[in-house]
């Protein structure tokens, strides 16, 4: 099993950081390279016009890599989830009625921008909700969506894991049903993708959305997306010197071409060769590869599982570890102190975790131990 790696990390002693999920510390080697690339514009006449390619692509075929896809022309540059999802809108015909299945408490950049098409498209959006606590809880929630996905869905915009505690949702499954009807997949794999298997050669989505500054261990500002065949002729939501056919050639930049790159490449953000942000999450995307996520989530589970076992059951609830990630998991109180008690207790011993709706959530990574964890259930007890 891999060996925790904290010391490839910049976090201080005595700080116990259970917080991946809200934002990622620093790889080392990722500062590294943002300092350098940072200093490279003090140099400007050094900078070719080959480099405002060369990375993108190392970018794209290591995120392809990460994510099981066979070509990492269906990966395109994004600054944020919100872009990423307002593309695929964008190029999606919807009728009135359509129906846009999302989740109960679903990340917002995930939802506002689909909850927008009631004014606008008068399509219909059905929120699935969650299932009371109990021992059956995931399961429940998964039967309910595959159950929502009638001839009238258009869309399910869902997440791999939720946000807010882990619960794990049946991608496989809920693509089936969707294929079933015709209606798009378009997931959220911001926190999950990174630190847990996700194969778009087994979940065939048409569209994964990711942040780059949580469990993919980039920068603040960047992210990644795939996007499948039915949207390979689409529109992008801004028209940028770089996405459209040719622009690799400077010199002929002023015999326009309107034609747009192939694949996803047409929806690359403006400026996507960032020359300080897009090598960071190039190199972050480097080491994930070398852990593997498979990896990172045993290790995970390896610190954490029977520690939680630990945690009287008739007081706290957290969901199966079947039905759940490992590297992201909610604490519910059921029969126990008071939240803000235990806000007080964990802080005052410097753990650094969320909360999120009514889940205390705790997000460990490779740089956590089992230590760290029974000094978190420590005070809840």
């Amino acid at each position: 099993m891999i060996s925790n790696k904290k010391q490839l990390f910049g976090l201080p002693e005595g700080v116990t950081y259970l917080n991946g999920a809200y934002m990622s510390p620093q790889l080392r080697s990722v500062e590294r390279i943002g300092i350098e690339n940072l200093q490279r514009k003090t140099t400007p006449f050094l900078i070719s016009e080959n480099d405002f390619f060369s990375e993108k692509i190392i970018l794209k075929k290591r995120f392809a890599r990460l994510i099981d896809a066979t070509d990492p022309e269906y990966i395109a540059i994004i600054p944020s989830v919100s872009y990423g999802v307002a593309t695929a809108i964008k190029n999606i015909s919807f009728e009135k009625g359509d129906e846009i299945i999302v989740l109960e408490e679903q990340f917002p950049s995930n939802y506002y921008a689909w909850k927008q098409l009631e004014n606008e498209k008068a399509a219909i959006i059905k929120i699935i909700k969650t299932p009371p606590i109990a021992k059956d809880r995931a399961q429940r929630w998964n039967e309910r969506i595959v159950e929502a996905i009638s001839p009238k869905t258009k869309v399910v915009a869902l997440p791999h894991v939720h946000w807010a505690d882990g619960t794990i949702f049946d991608l496989q499954a809920i693509r089936k049903r969707t294929n079933d009807v015709g209606a798009y997949l378009i997931i959220d794999g911001t926190q999950s993708v990174g630190a847990l298997p996700f194969s778009i050669t087994k979940i065939q989505p048409d569209a994964l959305i990711c942040g780059g500054y949580k469990w993919l261990l980039g920068a603040y500002g960047l992210g990644v997306a795939y996007y499948g065949e039915k949207f390979h002729h689409g529109t992008p939501i801004e028209n940028n010197w770089m996405n459209h056919e040719g622009s690799n050639n400077f010199s002929k930049l002023v015999k326009y071409n309107e034609n747009f790159r192939s694949k996803a490449a047409r929806y690359d953000v403006g400026e996507s060769s960032n020359f300080i942000l897009t090598p960071m999450l190039s190199e972050s995307i480097r080491q994930l590869l070398e852990w593997t996520p498979n990896a990172i989530q045993e290790y995970c589970r390896s610190i954490t599982e029977d520690v939680l076992k630990t945690l009287p059951a008739n007081v706290y609830f957290i969901e199966n570890s079947l039905f759940r990630a490992h590297h992201l998991f909610g604490i519910y109180i059921t029969n126990g102190k008071p939240v803000e008690e235990l806000k007080k207790n964990i802080l005052a011993k410097n753990i650094y975790v969320s909360y999120r709706g009514d889940a205390i959530r705790v997000a460990p990574n490779i740089y956590n131990t089992k230590e760290e964890i029974e000094k978190l259930v420590s005070c809840f007890i």
